[in-house]
């Protein structure tokens, strides 16, 4: 999406937070989420809309999954996408908190997966 928007990556949690309009994208495939953006730029829609809309489209998303399990008191993002605050920002709108964002959140999947091989490791060295 960054790209057929013409920005960086990075930018893109920024420049959504000066979003004025609210847009809805319907499409939850990227494929046709694309279509939809590339329409919405012909109409001449303002980035910062678009990309807010982007943003909601993944918090609605995001809701609908974690409508399928009970429902806790504190919620944790972790993943790349958290680095990014205009979709933190949609899904705790949706969600009526606030998330906690570890600070490096793209890492902490890996962490996770290096303190279960290093447990394993010593497990087998135990036995």
């Amino acid at each position: 999406m960054a790209k057929t928007l013409e920005i960086p990556l990075e930018s893109m949690g920024n420049e959504s937070m000066k979003w004025k309009e609210e847009i809805t994208i319907t499409s939850m495939c990227t494929v046709f989420a694309e279509s939809e953006v590339v329409s919405l730029i012909a109409q001449n829609k303002e980035r910062a809309d678009i990309i807010m809309g982007l943003n909601n489209s993944i918090a609605s998303r995001t809701m609908s999954l974690l409508n399928r399990i009970e429902s806790h008191e504190d919620y944790m993002m972790s993943g790349g996408v958290a680095k990014n605050v205009g979709v933190v920002y949609a899904i705790e709108k949706k969600l009526g908190k606030k998330i906690f964002i570890p600070d490096e959140p793209q890492i902490v999947g890996a962490l996770g997966a290096a303190i279960i091989a290093l447990e394993s490791i010593k497990n087998e060295e135990a036995d």
